[in-house]
């Protein structure tokens, strides 16, 4: 069952068109993968979906309902969380001081505290540091509070924009298996990244953007060892 469909999105910056009448969609429970090279459009498709951005013509809907111009603090309250391209996390405020704030939509109390306790789970390293203020953190566990304030607004579904962006090696995989993680405990993902290997390897779906047009779509393993995919993403 489709629960984001997007159809036929036009976004444009001034004259610029940034978005060119793109369509697709993410079935609950999948992780689709969105590739391309920078500037093909990746941020701007995730900004226009969670209200950051306005399309000038299209549609988006979610859950079935039509959310094409709703502002984005109903969109996060309706089960959308975004986890935004290099992390923005809340720099001066602690750890937990942010992961409070990912359930600022929230009013069940107790809940909240479970959440937190499932996300202190997932991400062992955000417990220890808890108190810590988060611009003090490495890149990698800032993204980690990045993701586990996006966790705690109990979302249905998850966009991630570049997570492995400016990572070591051993961060990329740790993210990676989180967002994998994450999937398997039932939220939906859409997922932008750069790293077109690693989204591939983890997605259901996947489709190729260039210049604000999809291009290409299909199975993400179909994608791997697609010859154009290949040579224009994964270095071969």
């Amino acid at each position: 069952m489709s629960l984001l469909e997007v159809k036929g999105i036009k976004v444009y910056y001034g004259m610029i068109q940034a978005l060119k009448g793109i369509s697709f969609e993410v079935n609950e429970g999948e992780v689709v993968a969105l590739i391309g090279a920078n500037g093909a459009g990746k941020t701007t498709t995730l900004h226009t979906v969670t209200g950051l951005l306005r399309a000038k013509e299209g549609t988006i809907r979610y859950q079935d309902r039509d959310i094409t111009h709703m502002p984005a603090h109903k969109i996060v309250a309706m089960g959308m969380a975004h986890v935004p391209e290099g992390r923005r996390v809340f720099a001066n405020m602690t750890v937990l001081q942010n992961l409070r704030m990912g359930a600022y939509t929230r009013k069940d109390k107790d809940e909240i505290e479970k959440t937190l306790e499932l996300v202190y789970h997932r991400f062992p390293r955000l417990k220890e540091r808890r108190g810590q203020v988060a611009g003090t953190l490495s890149g990698g566990e800032q993204q980690m509070l990045a993701m586990g304030r996006a966790l705690m607004s109990k979302p249905k579904i998850l966009l991630m924009d570049e997570p492995s962006m400016g990572l070591s090696p051993i961060f990329v995989n740790e993210i990676f298996d989180i967002i994998q993680k994450v999937s398997e405990s039932g939220t939906t993902v859409l997922l932008v990244e750069q790293n077109a290997r690693k989204a591939l390897s983890i997605a259901d779906r996947a489709y190729v953007l260039e210049t604000g047009r999809i291009t290409m779509e299909g199975p993400a393993q179909d994608m791997l060892n697609n010859k154009a995919v290949q040579e224009a993403y994964l270095g071969e």
